[in-house]
């Protein structure tokens, strides 16, 4: 069964992030012993828009950059080069304290040593976008989008952009916008905010159409009774996001698209890829087949990003999850935290297995 968007709209796909920048170590080397740098822009929200707008969908971001900065500059021509339109206020940095866009220090680990992220978001300018700044009407009314994707991260992020996304998801509602919302629990965002973030986060899930998110997440971020432990072996896993996603429909029965990876680390290079999907009433899983891994950051929101693409060309629900996982795979062999689809065929071949030389 395939969803039914909105006509006539401008945009495929929109959404609302703070963006910055990653900082990778070269030959996959420590953070603390490198003194050579890779950087990247990057964002949750824009690494699930990503493979929308590589496959030549039209996706928009709404963000908020710092005036004059060489980073922010950075970050326009990156999502240009992404072929996506965006929108945002350039805010003064106010000094040398004042504003600026989050540093992400990641490096990618390797054979049995784990990666290891510091995020650096102090004076994020994304910390203050402001519903003021946006012509709702125009956006959603005017131009028109077919489907908004909210993550928790930005959900989360400060009071100002808990607001922020909160307006969003009911300017999209009344306009006939389908309404993608990814969890995302972070303890340390949500660390003396749970109650404020509780409320805001079960309105969003209560007018979203897809949910994302495994059993932690909807228990943290929604206050959903949690299933019993199922272990570690992958058939009780699934049957314990059954069991939650059953749960979850009785409090969100407006929602018809539910999701979530699961994953198996065997070494950093070397992983277990798979996912299940709950659509009207139907499941979906993939179980998890091996999967080679330069950098496993972005896996997830690619996984996310194929299967809003795969929903967004109206293709049969089966078609949703395969094209997600395999989207997903092809995102942890770049070392962008997003993949970039050179086409679909690329990307169902992975699925397909088939990694031969393409002449």
């Amino acid at each position: 069964m395939s969803m039914k968007f909105r006509e006539d709209c401008r945009y495929s796909l929109l959404v609302p992030t703070s963006m910055g920048v990653r900082l990778t170590p070269v030959a996959n080397q420590p953070m603390h012993s490198s003194d050579n740098l890779v950087m990247h822009a990057t964002s949750a929200e824009t690494n699930v828009a990503s493979v929308s707008s590589f496959l030549g969908l039209p996706v928009k971001v709404l963000t908020a950059f710092v005036k004059g900065s060489p980073i922010a500059r950075y970050i326009k021509d990156d999502l240009a080069r992404r072929h996506m339109d965006y929108e945002g206020a350039d805010v003064e940095q106010g000094g040398p304290w004042g504003y600026r866009h989050q540093f992400n220090l990641a490096d990618s680990g390797g054979g049995t040593r784990g990666p290891r992220v510091w995020n650096d978001r102090s004076g994020e300018v994304g910390r203050n976008l402001d519903v003021e700044d946006f012509d709702l009407d125009r956006i959603f009314g005017e131009e028109g989008v077919q489907l908004v994707h909210l993550s928790g991260l930005i959900g989360a992020l400060s009071p100002q952009s808990s607001k922020f996304c909160l307006e969003i998801a009911r300017a999209a509602r009344k306009y006939g916008t389908r309404i993608s919302f990814d969890l995302n629990y972070r303890a340390s965002f949500w660390e003396g905010r749970e109650k404020e973030l509780r409320e805001i986060f079960t309105e969003i899930a209560g007018v979203s159409d897809i949910l994302v998110g495994n059993e932690e997440d909807f228990q943290l971020c929604l206050g959903i009774q949690g299933p019993e432990p199922g272990g570690e072996d992958v058939g009780a896993k699934i049957d314990s996001f059954k069991e939650m996603i059953r749960r979850v429909q009785q409090t969100f029965p407006d929602a018809s698209v539910f999701a979530t990876t699961l994953r198996e680390v065997v070494s950093v290079d070397c992983h277990r890829w798979g996912a299940i999907m709950f659509e009207n009433g139907n499941w979906h899983v993939v179980r998890p087949r091996e999967i080679g891994v330069l950098d496993r950051i972005g896996g997830g929101d690619g996984f996310v990003g194929g299967m809003l693409y795969a929903i967004l060309k109206g293709w049969e629900s089966e078609q949703w999850i395969r094209f997600g996982w395999a989207s997903g795979a092809l995102a942890v062999t770049f070392a962008t935290d997003y993949g970039q689809p050179a086409d679909e065929e690329q990307v169902w071949s992975i699925w397909e297995g088939n990694a031969r030389v393409k002449r």
